[in-house]
């Protein structure tokens, strides 16, 4: 229950309590309106209580405090600031489906990334804001090659009505239409594991698609190239296996996969076996202290409490009313008896 939220009740509270004091202080009888008035106000007091206790809430996996020790896949550990995980940076897991080679069965995994909005803050809230729309879910990695990223993100890479690998031909070049600048941060850098963000010839042409660094490609760093470098935002926490292996599955350029005969040259990279991305959602935010459960705790108490003390007051003021009600109801009968007999008493003297 937020001070708004209160302030509402408060106002009720008092404009109930002053029309009682006024009817009081004055020795005035209530007459039906007043009556009215007051079981009104009770009842809005009613109406108003589940507002309060709910309130507007955020997105739930805002609050999911999720502890780094249960990630055991991840990349190859850099020593970067972006080996660390920091409370409150939000999660996302990419579930997915691949197949590793020839002859071999579809396999199933889930990625888990965990975004630095402290340091790339507009790149992080366009990624949120693509993955709370759904852009992603069903659209496959359309760009792998070993030993340097697969690459994913355009909402144009899906398999057509004839089914894989039949898509758009604007896979590979689409977007939303709306670009978003390029961030760099001397925190951040392509490490193994780390997402970022996929542009065209202008720096600022970033729009919806991203990459995995599959190993440490600082070759795309802004401090090792003359056109301003790309953007990361991100590392992969777990699932890191399923990256290496979508990366080494059978291409159209090199259609024997890397686990066979590698083919140094591979730069188009589309997999011969649809590598799927079943669907992304934000899961939580990193929370290495724990400090999300104690939260948690302590605000289930407070809005027990608070229920508790919001129910007790609409039973008083639904009781103070009601008491009024009753003891005043007798006393309106015999006031306009009296005004009748007033009239009948002018009349017969006229």
């Amino acid at each position: 229950m937020n001070l708004s939220q209160f302030s509402k009740i408060a106002l009720m509270s008092n404009a109930l309590s002053q029309m009682i004091d006024e009817q009081a202080h004055h020795g005035l009888s209530m007459g039906k309106a007043s009556r009215q008035r007051i079981v009104l106000s009770c009842l809005l007091v009613f109406l108003l209580l589940p507002i309060s206790v709910t309130g507007e809430e955020e997105p739930a996996w805002k609050s999911n405090g999720i502890d780094p020790s249960t990630w055991s896949d991840g990349p190859v550990v850099e020593d970067t600031p972006m080996q660390y995980s920091y409370f409150g940076d939000p999660v996302f897991a990419i579930d997915v489906t691949y197949t590793p080679g020839h002859f071999q069965s579809e396999v199933s995994g889930t990625i888990v990334i965990e975004l630095f909005p402290q340091w790339a803050p507009i790149t992080v809230e366009n990624m949120i804001e693509h993955i709370e729309d759904d852009l992603y879910d069903g659209i496959f990695f359309h760009r792998v090659i070993n030993d340097f990223v697969t690459q994913s993100g355009d909402p144009e890479c899906k398999p057509s009505f004839l089914g894989y690998p039949s898509t758009s031909l604007q896979c590979g070049s689409g977007g939303t239409g709306e670009t978003i600048p390029l961030e760099h941060n001397e925190n951040l850098s392509h490490v193994d594991g780390a997402i970022g963000m996929a542009r065209g010839t202008e720096e600022d042409s970033a729009d919806s698609q991203w990459y995995i660094a599959e190993t440490e490609a600082h070759g795309l760093d802004p401090e090792n190239r003359d056109d301003g470098g790309y953007a990361t935002f991100g590392i992969v926490r777990d699932g890191m296996s399923h990256v290496r292996a979508i990366a080494c599955t059978p291409t159209n350029d090199a259609p024997a996969g890397c686990e066979v005969l590698e083919n140094p040259a591979s730069a188009a990279g589309r997999p011969v076996y649809e590598a799927k991305i079943v669907s992304i959602e934000m899961i939580g935010v990193a929370d290495p202290e724990g400090q999300l459960s104690i939260q948690a705790s302590a605000e289930e108490t407070g809005s027990g409490t608070t229920l508790l003390f919001a129910t007790m007051f609409v039973i008083v003021a639904a009781g103070i009313a009601f008491v009024i009600v009753q003891n005043n109801s007798k006393q309106d009968v015999p006031i306009y008896d009296a005004e009748l007999l007033e009239e009948n008493d002018t009349s017969k003297t006229t």
